[in-house]
């Protein structure tokens, strides 16, 4: 594949199955490989649409300012899109974050603007709305309540999933924006109704890297005018130790990957342990590398889930 430049290689990601992990015969599990993204992970999807939207809408112009709150791989995938296009990017994140996650911000030139690590994504969020209404001149993307969001995984993530293998039954994949289980959930559903959509979160109070609860009390605004409650089948709370264990276990697979995806693997188990037959997709949000300061494969299991409930990793 050639491609005109590096924002032509997002999307169009792999997917393998992992059956060897079910524990249900019946049951198979293949996971969609989103590290192999330019920026690392599902997040160049949206960070390409928020941008082009924005352009599309009028709102930019040559050499603009973009602010966006990030303590994801959302940020990252900005910096490398708004580089590309040549335009410049202040990310709000915890203070908290790990230095994987600012060293990949500096690679693409953005500016980061600490918020404080105590209030978690949702400090971020309100810290970058408050800098946004003083600077009209700087454009506001908003992951969080921006369509465009989900349409990137309505018209790229879906569509993928469904060429590839339409006898999916399951869909399942981590809660953070929504924006994943929104766009790629309608799409599936459209094509066949009888396909489920399963959310993983964390339990309340507790932190998984990359994904959220809405009972911590912040609910995105695209999750409640899409219908988010009504798309959804079922949500199943992942704990931080599950996901370092399942992180690990896909190593045995031979996939090096996140937290978030070990997050989303249990909540796929935990589907096939419950189903009698079907095939569940489950998405990987992004690969292992920006995790290797966790010792998530090497160190004391108690130890890394410490370690990770104090350090935002991404």
């Amino acid at each position: 594949m050639l491609a005109r430049d590096v924002l032509g290689l997002i999307g169009n990601t792999p997917m393998v199955e992992i059956s060897e992990l079910s524990p249900n015969p019946a049951v198979r599990i293949v996971v969609k490989l989103e590290g192999v993204n330019p920026g690392g992970s599902v997040k160049d999807r949206v960070a390409r649409y928020l941008v082009e939207d924005a352009e599309d809408r009028g709102l930019v112009r040559p050499g603009a300012t973009f602010i966006e709150p990030s303590s994801g791989n959302t940020g990252i995938g900005l910096a490398l899109v708004c580089r590309v296009k040549g335009y410049h990017l202040k990310v709000v994140l915890p203070e908290n974050v790990s230095l994987e996650r600012r060293r990949l911000l500096e690679v693409w030139g953005a500016e980061v603007i600490s918020s404080p690590g105590a209030e978690g994504s949702n400090g971020a969020v309100r810290l970058a709305r408050s800098l946004a209404a003083g600077h009209s001149e700087w454009v506001f993307l908003y992951q969080y309540g921006n369509p465009a969001n989900p349409r990137a995984h309505y018209e790229t993530t879906g569509p993928e999933i469904w060429r590839e293998l339409p006898e999916v039954t399951h869909f399942v994949a981590g809660l953070g924006t929504s924006g994943t289980l929104l766009g790629t959930g309608r799409f599936l559903k459209e094509q066949n109704p009888d396909i489920e959509v399963w959310a993983v979160e964390p339990p309340a109070g507790q932190m998984v890297d990359g994904l959220r609860t809405l009972d911590d009390g912040f609910i995105p605004p695209i999750f409640t005018d899409l219908g988010g409650e009504k798309l959804l089948d079922r949500k199943t709370v992942i704990s931080p130790a599950d996901s370092v264990v399942w992180t690990r276990r896909l190593a045995d697979v031979g996939i090096f990957a996140g937290l978030s995806t070990g997050a989303a693997v249990a909540g796929a188990v935990r589907c096939a342990a419950q189903i009698s037959a079907g095939v569940i997709v489950v998405l990987s949000p992004d690969g292992g590398w920006k995790y290797l300061s966790t010792e998530v494969w090497t160190g004391d299991l108690d130890a890394v889930v410490k370690r990770a409930e104090e350090t935002v990793y991404f």
